[in-house]
């Protein structure tokens, strides 16, 4: 069984490059905020172009939406009645256009019982609510994530989730030495387009609420969508202008869809004068879900408060 957390090797480097003290390429460190009416002339703290290609380093937000539902959905109830009872309309799930071409994902038979499976048991069999690694291309929509870059070699995609994180290695795409929970990325430039091709993504043997353990799959969002093991995930960057960036993701996986998915959206760049990624460490948050009833035997609720 692979341990409860994994963290990348990048972990440390995302640590640093997220600090607001650190420079990117090419400017002086410094921890004051750039005045918004800097900001409101039009001016960035980054060059059009670093390298001879284009500056994607800022962080990063896609719509909230897309992490409860990839298809389009109409807004409704949580799917978790004791949810729906404690928070009732502000735990509702909102409605959403969908950013699956085509409108849904074609699942194979066998497939989508496991999707139905999967949604029966939301939100609490979801990794997110055990605080599990998002994976690919979930990680570009749960939470806000920075962009590092510098003028030549390999790039860190940094998560505010879970401090979540990814280099995107750019070298000719070849066999991951090893599976993990977020894969392994190959980054190419292709023109103007930063194009990621994600590998190897298994979550393996997972602990889900009440500490049992059960063999895992990558969600793609709260509602149960998913990718398999063997899936072969497809990024596209491409800047619109400097605050705006065109997002694909083609999902190539044989096992458990009649054919691959393409789904797009448009990322938006945090223009807050003093943006930067804020700490989600969401691992005890997840421990009473997790492990109450192995601390708790046999008692139909928690302890009273004090």
């Amino acid at each position: 069984m692979k341990t409860f957390l994994k963290f990348s090797t990048a972990a440390a480097i995302c640590l640093v490059a997220v600090n607001p003290a650190i420079a990117l390429p090419g400017k002086k460190a410094t921890t004051a905020a750039k005045p918004a009416a800097t900001q409101a002339k039009g001016k960035t703290a980054n060059p059009a172009r670093l390298g001879g290609k284009p500056n994607l380093n800022g962080i990063w937000f896609a719509s909230p939406r897309i992490n409860w539902n990839v298809e389009a959905h109409d807004s409704g109830k949580n799917p978790s009645y004791e949810a729906e009872r404690a928070t009732g309309a502000i735990g509702a799930i909102p409605a959403g256009l969908g950013v699956v071409e085509g409108g849904s994902i074609q699942y194979k038979p066998e497939a989508l019982k496991k999707r139905d499976d999967n949604r029966s048991k939301a939100p609490r069999y979801d990794p997110e609510a055990s605080c599990y690694l998002p994976g690919v291309p979930r990680a570009s929509y749960i939470s806000p994530f920075q962009i590092i870059q510098g003028e030549k070699g390999d790039l860190l995609f940094a998560n505010e989730y879970h401090s979540a994180n990814r280099i995107i290695y750019m070298k000719p795409v070849e066999v991951p030495p090893i599976e993990t929970w977020m894969g392994t990325s190959y980054g190419a430039w292709e023109g103007d387009t930063l194009k990621v091709t994600t590998l190897s993504q298994n979550p393996g043997d997972v602990i889900g609420p009440g500490g049992e353990t059960y063999p895992g799959v990558t969600w793609l969002d709260r509602s149960g969508n998913f990718l398999g093991n063997n899936a072969t995930v497809t990024e596209r960057f491409t800047l619109i202008d400097k605050d705006h960036i065109a997002y694909t993701a083609t999902i190539d996986d044989p096992d458990n869809y009649a054919k691959p998915i393409k789904m797009s959206f448009t990322l938006y760049r945090d223009m807050d004068p003093n943006a930067q990624l804020m700490e989600f460490n969401c691992v005890p948050f997840a421990e009473e879900m997790i492990y109450r009833e192995i601390k708790l035997p046999n008692q139909g609720q928690a302890p009273a408060q004090k």
